[in-house]
Parts: C-alpha cells; structure tokens; sequence
C-alpha cells in the first residue's frame, strides 16, 4: 500500500493507492473518490449491530468504519475528515500503539486494531463527550488534526498538561491522568473545564484549533439570525 498526504496543512486528502487485493480501513463517510475497482464495504469493530446499538441506547458509543478493498484491479481512495486541518500518519508497532481521539481517526491498516471496549471509548473518560480509541497492532494510521499539529516528544518522567479537547493522540508508552483546569471558577470562567496530564515517555500530538470553541464562536454569529427567524 502507498500513500501521499496532499494539500497540507489546511486542506489536506489522504490518497491510498491499493493494489490488487490490499486492504484499508476508514472513517464512515470520509471518502471523497475512488477507482471502479474499489469494493466497499462498512462493518463495525469489535462489536455485533446489536450490541452496538445497545450502547448507543445506554449513550455510550460504537464505531463503523468502511473497508476498501481493491478487488477487481489496482486503484485509489481519497479520504478526508470533517475538520480543516492536516493529516498525520503514525506508524503502529508492536509495543508501540496510540491512544487516538475518536473524531480525529481518518483511516488505519487491517491489521491495525481499534479497541472499542477500552474504558476511553466506552466511558468518555477524558471528559465532556471526548472519546478515545486505542490502536494496537502493527500498519498504518492516519489521523487529521483541527488546524495544524504540534508534536511533543516527552522524556521519562516529563511531563505535559494539554486542554482535551486539543489532545488529538499519544502513545501509549505515556501514562496519563484526567482532571479539572484550576477551581471552580477557572473551569466556568476559563473556558478549558478539563485537562489531561500526559507523563512521558512518548509522543503527545497536539491541534492547535479547539473544536468546541469554534462551534461556541460560530453559534454566536449564528444566534442572532436563529433568534429573529423564531419570532
């Protein structure tokens, strides 16, 4: 399997070039083209539909993903996610995997394995509807970041504390821990409401955009036309 990230780093598309027989995983919904010779298919990870749909009655989550499968030939996938921002990829080892936020997963290798019964996916550990995927294994991942990304490289022992909602991945060489930003008062008033403190060693990966501001900046451009419609 090859690939080329292009457009970086505002608008970037994975291309995936399989050949006959290759295989990869992505994101529901995060194809944009692809050669006549691709077969797809959607399955869900780790999980019955049954299951899946009992834990989305118990608000908790599942996770479908598409397969691409060059069946007839050679061909290409373009594969993009939602959010404006660039696309990494990780490379999955064994004794090297990756905790990877939910919304950030754009496409990984079969062999690549997405737990879905981690506590970080089913529980939302990291707080405030923020799900996390562990990924294990050996092949590729790719994950896309709302604006750039910044990578840190964290010693034994150091130590680095990053808002949630701008935690896109690490790896799982790290430990961490999940609390709240300051008091009371810092979280209603400060905006950040959780923090993870990520403890090398490791990688941390980090976007430089919050999705949640955003969606609060552009509901406050919004909210005055919403409100004179409703009257």
């Amino acid at each position: 399997m090859r690939f080329e990230i292009k457009h970086r780093p505002s608008y970037s598309l994975l291309e995936v070039e399989l050949e006959q027989g290759e295989v990869i995983r992505a994101e529901a919904g995060a194809m944009t083209y692809m050669s006549p010779t691709i077969e797809v298919s959607t399955v869900m990870r780790e999980a019955s539909f049954f299951q899946s749909l009992g834990l989305k009655l118990l608000g908790g989550q599942s996770f479908f993903v598409n397969e691409y499968l060059a069946r007839s030939g050679r061909g290409v996938v373009g594969l993009v996610s939602a959010p404006l921002g660039d696309i990494a990829h990780l490379d999955v080892r064994p004794g090297l995997g990756y905790i990877v936020q939910k919304s950030a997963y754009v496409a990984s290798s079969p062999s690549v394995d997405l737990d879905i019964k981690w506590q970080g996916f089913t529980k939302g550990i990291f707080g405030q509807g923020l799900f996390m995927l562990r990924a294990t294994g050996s092949g590729d991942l790719f994950i896309n970041t709302f604006g750039a990304l910044e990578k840190k490289t964290l010693a034994p022992g150091e130590e680095l504390v990053v808002d949630n909602f701008h935690l896109a991945a690490f790896t799982d060489t790290c430990s961490y821990q999940v609390s709240k930003f300051g008091g009371l008062k810092s979280t209603l008033l400060g905006g950040e409401g959780l923090v993870v403190k990520v403890k090398g060693p490791g990688e941390v990966y980090i976007q430089t955009k919050n999705p949640a501001e955003f969606a609060q900046w552009l509901w406050s451009l919004l909210e005055p036309y919403a409100g004179s419609r409703a009257r």
